[in-house]
């Protein structure tokens, strides 16, 4: 439950654009679904600004305007946990940024185990035919994609929205939001 009064818990939607965010602390990857949620497709990297000057903070208005031109109406973010279902520092840093994603945009937010999609994501760039200097530029959009799929596709089987919410604890029992 959400001890913090002050941050809004909206409902996560049921329809909408949803964008999903393979997040880093250099480069940002980033997948949008069309509005019904059928099909994801991969958006773009996004180059954290001041990557060793505080990281994210300073693209607020970068992801406030993405929100408002592709009219998402909540956010996926990947959590990265380990095969045995640990966490890492790296689940931390995810943890933070879909705290202040939430916050900057008002939308809601959602963390969604991302293990294995960059692996998906190497596969499906395999499978195409691109040089691996575009490939390098394109992983992170991927693997976002990669995660809106399997978001989505793993609400429809389950017949609700899945992953975490900001709300919850994580595996060392604090709460996700400061």
């Amino acid at each position: 439950m959400n001890n913090d009064s002050t941050l809004p818990t909206p409902d996560f939607p049921t329809e909408g654009r949803i964008a999903s965010v393979d997040y880093g602390t250099v480069r940002i990857g980033i997948a949008i679904c069309d509005p019904d949620r059928i099909l994801a497709s991969p958006l773009e990297v996004h180059a954290v600004t001041q990557p060793d000057a505080g990281g994210y903070e300073s693209d607020q208005d970068y992801f406030c305007k993405l929100a408002t031109e592709e009219r998402v109406s909540a956010w996926v973010v990947g959590l990265p946990i380990h095969c045995d279902g640990g966490e890492s520092d790296k689940s931390v840093e995810a943890r933070k940024f879909a705290t202040w994603l939430h916050q900057v945009t008002q939308l809601p937010t959602r963390l969604f185990d991302e293990r294995f999609t960059t692996v998906a994501a190497n596969q499906k760039i395999r499978q195409g035919k691109t040089t691996r200097k575009k490939t390098k530029k394109r992983i992170d959009a991927i693997a976002a994609q990669v995660l809106l799929e399997s978001f989505l596709e793993a609400c429809r089987y389950r017949g609700e929205i899945v992953g975490h919410a900001l709300s919850d604890v994580n595996s060392e029992g604090e709460s996700l939001v400061d």
